[in-house]
């Protein structure tokens, strides 16, 4: 006779879950994006899959923490469908958490959404809503962890399965973690917004695990300082340093150690299965993972092809290969990231042109403004000028041409 345990009745029951919630949803016409003030089209599938057990192609994320922005838009009065669609999209689609979306469609609708606010802080506003389950399987799994420690680990490994535009890291330095979450995917609008709605609900997740009265050391955001920063001091109850060139809440390593009420590893086995089986689905498009990888090391260790290489255990002939076989160079995809983070510092915050140029690994401003140069036709200092004073129609062809200039070779910078 079968024995139903525990394990099997859960297991059970989250398939019954996946078939309910696997369905296709028509998002609408191609989606227009605007980067730096022109609408730009993004390539999208008429059919979208959602669901726990559907693939989560790159460039694409689960709404999750998204489907916040609908009860944000409301408390301010404003009725979100019209907005939705003015993106593109089906506002059906957020009812339901699992439904997914482009990583740029988000981007959208957070600048649209700061527009209609007036609010800067919108995307802080939109995270502060978000919990833990806004992560969905990831945030059940972080939930029956057994300490804090594996749960952040859980996450940093796992997200890949709810969210493939943005990639979080930890890194524990002189007896502090730094949790860290960057943008990888090109040209997306409202990094800022995303960045602050990202640190928002990590914090309130950590909460969930170590208590609510837990609170971070600081938060670092990639963003200018607002002339209100009270929101930001009133969510996260610790001291905001702005113009940073990361998305970092810092806290003391010794939290991680912290074990975690009411985790069950029955449970805990089963989700990480259920995870296992999702990731095994998803497959994986490599270049898409050195991405993911290189967002992580850029601005912090070295990244050459024979570092990713030997990170990867793999020989450099392989790692060129199969990115052959993927379409893109190493050289190409870092210096598209490395223009990535510089475009994001440049228009988000103030930081000085030779700090950027140091954290991107150029010994010297002038090495980075050639490179830059080279990759969108203009200056670092133009570009930021154009972004302040609304001048941007030469920096939009710059950013639309990037991908072609890369792909053949125009663009210079390290190796």
């Amino acid at each position: 006779m079968f024995e139903w345990t525990e394990a099997t009745v859960l297991s059970h029951i989250l398939e019954l879950c996946e078939k309910a919630m696997t369905m296709t949803n028509d998002i609408g016409p191609a989606l227009r994006s605007k980067s730096n003030g022109q609408e730009r089209p993004i390539s999208v599938s008429s059919m979208v899959p959602a669901g726990l057990g559907r693939a989560l192609p790159p460039g694409y994320i689960h709404l999750g923490v998204a489907k916040e922005i609908v009860p944000t838009l409301r408390e301010f009065g404003i009725d979100p469908v019209p907005i939705i669609r003015e993106v593109g999209l089906d506002p059906g689609l957020f009812d339901d958490g699992a439904n997914i979306i482009p990583h740029a469609a988000l981007g959208r609708l957070l600048t649209l959404s700061v527009a209609r606010t007036h609010c800067p802080h919108f995307g802080l506003l939109a995270g502060r809503h978000a919990t833990i389950l806004s992560l969905g399987l990831v945030g059940r799994l972080m939930q029956h962890s057994e300490t804090v420690g594996d749960a952040v680990r859980a996450l940093v490994t796992n997200l890949s399965i709810q969210n493939r535009g943005a990639v979080p890291s930890l890194m524990i330095s002189d007896g502090m973690a730094l949790l860290t979450f960057s943008i990888y995917q090109p040209e997306v609008e409202s990094a800022d917004q995303i960045s602050d709605g990202s640190l928002a609900v990590a914090v309130n997740a950590l909460r969930t695990l170590c208590g609510s009265d837990w609170n971070p050391t600081e938060v670092l955001l990639p963003r200018a300082a607002p002339g209100d920063q009270e929101p930001y001091r009133r969510h996260f109850r610790a001291p905001v340093r702005f113009n940073q060139e990361n998305a970092t809440l810092v806290f003391p390593a010794r939290d991680l150690e912290h074990r975690i009420e009411g985790a069950d590893p029955m449970v805990r086995e089963v989700l990480e299965e259920r995870i296992r089986q999702m990731k095994i689905a998803q497959g994986g498009e490599f270049s898409d993972d050195i991405r993911r990888l290189l967002r992580t090391r850029l601005t912090s260790t070295r990244c050459s092809a024979e570092d990713i290489a030997e990170t990867l255990a793999m020989h450099r002939r392989t790692l060129s290969r199969r990115l052959k076989d993927s379409g893109m160079g190493y050289r190409a995809i870092a210096n598209e990231i490395r223009f990535e983070i510089a475009r994001q510092l440049l228009q988000d915050t103030e930081v000085p042109l030779g700090q950027i140029a140091a954290a991107l690994g150029y010994s010297e401003a002038s090495a980075f403004t050639r490179a830059f140069r080279r990759w969108s036709g203009r200056t670092p200092k133009a570009w930021r000028a154009d972004g302040r004073s609304g001048c941007l129609a030469t920096a939009v062809q710059s950013v639309n041409g990037l991908s072609s200039r890369v792909k053949h070779g125009a663009a210079g910078g390290l190796q």
